[in-house]
């Protein structure tokens, strides 16, 4: 049900993204999907990989702070208002959007990711009505 994001944080300077990548590159992992915050002194890269614990194994060994987290990826239909319903029916429960970006799983339907304050009801919650959730093996093919 979950989804494990390998999560980079790196210094925001010239090259250091480029290395990251690499590092991936060089472990043969695919990038799924990704998102890049910054500030002007670190970033913090979360990714979607093919394989997240070799990502993390690899990233480690060239000195690089990673770590994983597990995140929900949703399947959304491409009509209006569809996002804003999925997210009423969270916070509705009082669960907390803490990030969300997008996912790309080759279907022809959207698909988000989004890290909660609470995983397991949020998982359960979105269960229960027609949202499908994007399986991790669809993301470590």
């Amino acid at each position: 049900m979950y989804i494990k994001q390998l999560s980079v944080f790196i210094e925001n300077r010239e090259g250091r993204l480029q290395e990251v990548l690499d590092v991936l590159k060089k472990s043969d992992i695919n990038i799924v999907s990704l998102s890049l915050a910054d500030t002007s002194d670190y970033g913090l890269l979360r990714l979607l990989v093919t394989k997240p614990e070799e990502g993390k194994a690899a990233l480690l060994e060239n000195g690089f702070s990673a770590m994983l987290t597990d995140v929900l990826g949703i399947r959304l239909r491409h009509r209006v208002g569809q996002l804003q319903e999925l997210l009423e029916v969270i916070c509705k429960s009082h669960i907390n959007i803490e990030y969300m970006y997008a996912l790309s799983t080759g279907t022809d339907d959207a698909s988000i990711v989004i890290k909660t304050s609470d995983l397991e009801k949020a998982a359960a919650l979105l269960q229960e009505t027609d949202v499908e959730l994007v399986k991790a093996e669809e993301i470590q093919a």
